[in-house]
């Protein structure tokens, strides 16, 4: 079951996942993205030597779980077979798990979600909530494994046709809670449960932007929370070239992302899913340390 410690401080998440690691402060998950079209490094790490290496170093960078996904999800993105995310993420599953690496699946269908944990995962990162594949939740209730509920409208090839809110934190709050009871109602315990508010999913830029500014409210639902900001377009945004206009590129959004992960941690998100896990678990030691000085 989900677990309070003693009174909150700043950076210092007091929800922890029935069975994850529990440093003392915001954890770190670490993207391993086997994929040809992920929109920051789509075919790095491609082939499953090429995932693993990645996976490892992440490990070795002090990664507290490492996210491993066979599908992309940037805007636009077409969907992969189920027999070709299962040929993509489960070799890296197996490895990274022989390791003793805590490995996270970022799946929406069922079956590829039971044969990871079979595999050696942990924890399944559901971007659909289960809303994508209705056998997901009860498979998730038989499996007795954390899983993330994030808030979803549609797949990647319409999502952003559906960003139209209005007020946005509190629409993704009872949307998320409408998940959260479904998840309940298939037998999923409380324990198991992380939210994550979905940024950048059917969320324009200033959307990001008030979720983040108000993460309370997400926290408010009673589960620990994810957060998902690394290098994605609304930072991109933000840091555009002055004279051109032109985004900033995904690969140099790193130390925007940090600042975004002391923000969220200081408003004591559980986990961070980055790409640049040391700057970030730098960022949060920081977070921490600074909330052990703050009061409750």
């Amino acid at each position: 079951m989900v677990q309070a410690t003693a009174p909150a401080r700043p950076g210092t998440p007091e929800l922890h996942p029935h069975g994850l690691p529990r440093p003392g402060r915001t954890l770190v998950m670490g993207v391993v993205n086997v994929t040809p079209d992920s929109f920051s490094d789509g075919g790095l790490s491609f082939a499953p030597e090429a995932a693993v290496a990645h996976g490892l170093s992440l490990i070795e960078q002090g990664a507290d779980i490492v996210d491993v996904g066979g599908e992309s999800t940037r805007p636009g993105a077409e969907r992969p077979t189920a027999e070709e995310e299962l040929r993509r993420v489960l070799p890296v599953v197996r490895e990274l798990a022989a390791a003793g690496a805590v490995v996270s699946v970022d799946t929406m269908r069922a079956g590829v979600a039971t044969r990871a944990l079979d595999a050696g995962a942990r924890l399944i990162n559901d971007v659909s909530g289960g809303l994508a594949d209705p056998a997901m939740l009860p498979a998730m209730a038989r499996a007795d494994a954390p899983y993330v509920l994030m808030h979803w409208r549609g797949h990647a090839t319409a999502m952003q046709a559906n960003a139209v809110y209005g007020d946005v934190v509190t629409d993704v709050v009872g949307e998320l809670r409408l998940r959260v009871e479904a998840a309940l109602q298939a037998g999923i315990r409380p324990g198991c449960l992380i939210v994550d508010p979905g940024l950048g999913f059917a969320k324009e830029a200033e959307h990001n932007w008030q979720l983040l500014a108000r993460l309370a409210e997400v926290r408010a639902l009673g589960h620990p929370v994810l957060v998902g900001a690394s290098r994605k377009s609304f930072l991109g945004r933000l840091l555009a070239d002055p004279t051109t206009g032109q985004p900033r590129p995904a690969q140099s959004r790193d130390a925007a992302t940090t600042a975004v992960s002391v923000l969220a941690a200081a408003q004591g998100a559980w986990c961070l899913r980055v790409h640049d896990v040391t700057s970030t678990l730098d960022a949060v030691r920081v977070t921490a340390r600074w909330g052990a000085e703050t009061p409750a």
